[in-house]
């Protein structure tokens, strides 16, 4: 298949599903794979729509960079990012192995979890200390490899952390672009890339980056309950549409 070749129906509707999750990135700094991979893997195969993810999210977040990077806790990130290395080819080598419904499944089950617990107010009050930072990276590198979704761990511990809204939204913001670099790396060494996909994601970063501009545009942090709620009302959507009993 060639990217001419592509069907134009699949593509608005990956254009829209690249979009809402850009808005829901700018907006909270998370939630990019919850919504997109779900619905991605509607049409696309398992390693197809990580492909396209990582594209997209190289790009569009890039304007984002700049204006959350003063707000960056730089040791816990730099922690979160040495446990992903040490996980994340883990993941993937587990990926490979999925059927395309196992990996629908799986990445909808993650995001529901993940969202029924916030929900339902579960909570780290304090510090972590370093080497569980570090355990919190590996737990999000073997999602993100085998899932996409490296985001569930990092957001349990941020979202219940005494951090303030706006370092929440810069570490994962920043970790998450860590991850998509080193998920495109590992790919690069593991897989055989397909170059449709690969320009498949670089048209899917236009809806993307408008969706990351009109979310970081929609931010303020004293309407953070708003944030969070909406956030999650479009995870869950996206989630149950992604799971294989549709069809």
């Amino acid at each position: 298949m060639t990217i001419l070749s592509f069907p134009i129906y699949d593509l608005m509707i990956l254009s829209g599903a690249a979009f809402l999750a850009g808005m829901i990135r700018g907006f909270v700094g998370f939630g990019t794979a919850m919504i997109y991979l779900p619905i991605a893997a509607l049409f696309l195969s398992p390693i197809q729509a990580l492909m396209t993810l990582v594209v997209i999210d190289l790009f569009g977040p890039l304007p984002l960079l700049p204006k959350v990077a003063k707000d960056v806790h730089r040791k816990d990130l730099t922690r979160l990012l040495i446990g992903t290395v040490i996980a994340l080819p883990i993941g993937i080598a587990t990926l490979l192995v999925l059927s395309p419904d196992m990996f629908r499944f799986i990445v909808s089950v993650v995001a529901l979890v993940m969202l029924a617990g916030l929900i339902g107010g579960w909570r780290y009050h304090g510090t972590l200390p370093g080497p569980a930072v570090v355990g919190t990276g590996m737990a999000a590198g073997f999602l993100g490899g085998v899932a996409g979704i490296p985001g569930p761990p990092v957001i349990f511990v941020y979202m219940a952390s005494p951090h303030p809204p706006n370092v929440i939204r810069a570490n994962t913001t920043f970790y998450l672009y860590g991850y998509d670099i080193l998920l495109l790396i590992m790919l690069l060494i593991q897989t055989t890339i397909s170059w449709t996909h690969m320009v498949l994601g670089l048209i899917l970063s236009v809806p993307y980056l408008l969706g990351n501009l009109s979310g970081a545009a929609l931010f303020r942090p004293d309407k953070e309950r708003v944030f969070r709620y909406t956030a999650y009302t479009l995870i869950a959507g996206s989630a149950v549409i992604g799971l294989p009993f549709w069809g």
